[in-house]
C-alpha cells in the first residue's frame, strides 16, 4: 500500500504509542470497525487493574481510619492525603473509560 510520507510519519507516531508495528495498527484500525482495537482495549485493561490493585491496598487505610475514627472520634491526619489519592484514582478510571467511549 503506498501512502503519502506525512501518513507514514502519521502511522509511525501511532504505531509507537501503541507499540504495535504499522501492519499491526492497520490489521486493528481495520478490524475495529471504529471502536477501540485490541492493543488499546489491552492498555485500558491493564491500567484498570494497576488502579483496582492500589484501591485493594489502600482498603487496610479506610479500616483504620474507621476504626480510630469509632474509638476516640477524631479522623486521622492522613485522611487527607488518601482522600486525595482517591481523588487521583477515580480521575484515572475515568480517563481511562473515556478513552475506550471514544471512537
Amino acid at each position: 500500500m503506498k501512502v503519502t510520507p506525512e501518513e507514514r510519519s502519521r502511522l509511525d507516531s501511532l504505531a509507537a504509542e501503541q507499540q504495535v508495528s504499522v501492519p499491526r495498527l492497520m490489521v486493528e484500525a481495520t478490524l475495529s470497525g471504529g471502536s477501540e482495537t485490541p492493543t488499546q482495549r489491552r492498555e485500558a485493561m491493564a491500567e484498570l487493574f494497576a488502579i483496582r490493585r492500589v484501591l485493594s491496598n489502600n482498603a487496610i487505610n479506610v479500616n483504620q481510619m474507621a476504626k480510630a475514627v469509632n474509638i476516640d472520634g477524631v479522623l486521622p491526619a492522613e485522611a487527607s492525603g488518601f482522600l486525595a489519592e482517591a481523588r487521583t484514582l477515580v480521575g484515572r478510571i475515568d480517563e481511562t473509560l473515556e478513552g475506550l467511549a471514544t471512537p
